[in-house]
């Protein structure tokens, strides 16, 4: 003769499943997460935030730096610019401190 469950396995194994979809539903958020994070690297990585060219890399004082030979920006990453300006006395020392 079958056994009818307690409420309370009925509310465990309830419990359960919905602990069961809550974290796949944020596995597969995280996941899609990543992939939007990829795919908007992918789309602007080494690109010009002016113009949007694909930047080419140069060296300059002996830092690489990133120019557009569109516009013909130049972009720094952080920390190249006190490099350049460090050792060098004048326009770009004057430039460097306006923009700290």
């Amino acid at each position: 003769m079958p056994v009818k469950p307690s409420e309370q396995e009925e509310e465990y194994f309830a419990k359960q499943e919905i602990q069961r979809r809550l974290k796949a539903e944020a596995e597969k958020t995280l996941k899609l997460a990543e992939e939007e994070k990829k795919r908007l690297r992918e789309l602007h990585y080494l690109h010009c935030p002016k113009c949007g060219s694909k930047l080419e890399e140069a060296v300059m004082k002996g830092i690489t730096v990133d120019i557009c030979p569109a516009c013909h920006g130049i972009w720094f990453d952080a920390g190249e610019l006190d490099k350049i300006t460090a050792e060098s006395k004048g326009l770009f020392s004057s430039i460097r401190e306006v923009f700290t």
